[in-house]
């Protein structure tokens, strides 16, 4: 769904060969957010319960679902000081930035963005995608329990 949503973003973004609309940039970042959260949370839960039709699908969706926001953020500022691989932590810098922008598209009815903008943002959304999905299996495992579960 990552890819199906990065589609949409360019879209968004690319919707008048005018002047775009903020409604529009602005869903875009936000939609741009959401490729990658749903990509972690989607890798995490093929890593952690395992996909396709042997996988239990409560469990997965349960699994799926445990991403945090706020948690994730919070993780992610931590990974280049636990010594994860660079495009990890490239790709956990990408998600606190996205983050931020997508709460001041969506939140904040006086921030203007431009196209841009928008497509800065879902550049650096594939990228991170690239930096995950072509990571190895052990340490994106290590990610998704990084980012799901609170550390004591």
């Amino acid at each position: 769904m990552s890819v199906e949503l990065l589609v949409t973003a360019r879209l968004l973004a690319s919707a008048s060969s005018k002047r775009a609309r903020q409604s529009d940039l602005k869903r875009a970042i936000s939609t741009a957010y959401y490729a990658l959260f749903d990509q972690i949370a989607r890798d995490a839960a093929n890593l952690l319960v395992g996909a396709g039709p042997d996988g239990d699908y409560g469990i997965w969706r349960q699994t799926y679902r445990a991403l945090d926001h706020g948690n994730a953020k919070n993780a992610c500022t931590l990974l280049k000081n636990l010594g994860f691989p660079e495009p990890l932590c490239h790709c956990g810098e990408a998600f606190i930035l996205l983050q931020a922008a997508r709460h001041k598209a969506d939140y904040d009815p006086y921030h203007r963005v431009s196209r841009a903008d928008a497509l800065d943002a879902i550049e650096l959304a594939e990228a991170a995608i690239k930096n995950l999905v072509t990571s190895n299996r052990r340490d994106r495992k290590a990610f998704a329990v990084q980012l799901l579960l609170k550390r004591r």
